[in-house]
């Protein structure tokens, strides 16, 4: 089979070379991957940025895919060769909170990822492809799309009639715009595009704010909401949003912490937390329990991944990592394998 190694860190490190295809142990499910898609974490962990937790070398990266069943091992009873599923970004984190154990099962960091033809996976870790999603559709759900319903339900308990901010229009801000609206909250998007803005509007976004026009944009939250501020805010800027994302919010509302696009490190006015009692809240990607019950609220709502326009090949998987990082994309960004 083809798959993307890492022979140690840095991009022009990662070959696509050929290896065996595994077979299915005791419990396991060989699945035929056929689509996967990219996330932020990717290209870190490509340069070695996660350190101690992740490998180091002959590691192949991908958080998302989804595929087919093509061979089952012993005792394997939940799945059968034809089956499409999807492998949750966690192999081992079923359900509650997290752990140090739960954490260091993720995909393409501690253990080889999706970015391979075949792979097999523990049965538990599996979940059933929804009958109305593509298998390209499928391979944007574990990693994004677990994120977004754990900082809009999990973490953030949206409501009816609450206010949400979600940062840009990359796969988590949309999925938490979809996950937010069909939790009956009005949203609010921010980009840097205005014709971005237009197409998040088409998906339901009830206000946009462009932050290069309006870089202190928590001033146009508070005008929307007539002074009292975002209940939830997703962060995803890092240490160049989160000054105002702490501005945006109201006395009492949360914040949930997923990225650091804009770096790690923010000047944190402490005064801004303290005397207004706002929740911080990290957020890393959750558990199976939580991909199952946005599954269910997917199929119930007839929910389908943004995907961005432009799809690439399996070999071309170093031009769709670029192409993440120019930042052009709108979506998830799909690669077929």
């Amino acid at each position: 089979m083809k798959a993307w190694v890492l022979e140690k860190p840095g991009i022009e490190h990662l070959r696509l070379v050929d290896r065996p295809e595994p077979q299915p142990g005791p419990g396991e499910v060989k699945l035929r991957i056929r689509a996967v898609s990219l996330n932020y974490r990717d290209p870190v962990a490509i340069a070695g940025g996660y350190g101690s937790t992740q490998r180091q070398a002959e590691l192949v990266p991908g958080s998302d895919g989804a595929g087919e069943v093509v061979a089952v091992g012993a005792g394997v009873t939940r799945f059968k060769p034809g089956d499409r599923a999807v492998p949750h970004f966690f192999l081992d984190w079923p359900a509650g909170g997290a752990s140090a154990e739960f954490l260091a099962s993720n995909l393409g960091g501690r253990n080889d990822g999706t970015f391979r033809e075949f792979a097999c996976f523990p049965q538990a870790s599996l979940v059933h492809t929804p009958e109305h999603l593509s298998d390209v559709e499928a391979a944007t759900l574990s990693c994004a799309g677990v994120t977004a319903w754990s900082a809009i339900v999990a973490h953030g308990h949206v409501a009816p009639g609450q206010v949400v901010v979600t940062q840009g229009t990359g796969g988590v801000s949309l999925f938490a715009l979809q996950f937010a609206k069909a939790a009956g909250a009005e949203v609010i998007i921010t980009s840097s595009s205005d014709e971005k803005l237009a197409r998040a509007r088409a998906l339901g976004a009830d206000h946009g704010i462009n932050y290069r026009a309006e870089p202190q944009w928590a001033r146009r939250v508070h005008e929307i909401t007539r002074g009292r501020g975002a209940d939830l805010v997703v962060e995803l800027g890092g240490q160049e949003t989160l000054e105002q994302s702490l501005r945006a919010a109201r006395i009492g509302g949360s914040l949930m912490t997923i990225g650091v696009l804009s770096g790690p490190r923010p000047a944190l006015n402490l005064g801004l937390i303290v005397t207004r009692g706002v929740r911080l809240q990290g957020v890393t990607v959750g558990s199976k329990a939580e991909f199952e019950a946005m599954l269910r609220a997917m199929v119930r709502h007839r929910l389908k991944p943004v995907l961005d326009a432009t799809e690439f090949a399996f070999a071309d998987l170093k031009d769709a990592i670029a192409h993440l990082k120019a930042g052009r994309h709108f979506g998830k960004i799909p690669i077929r394998v």
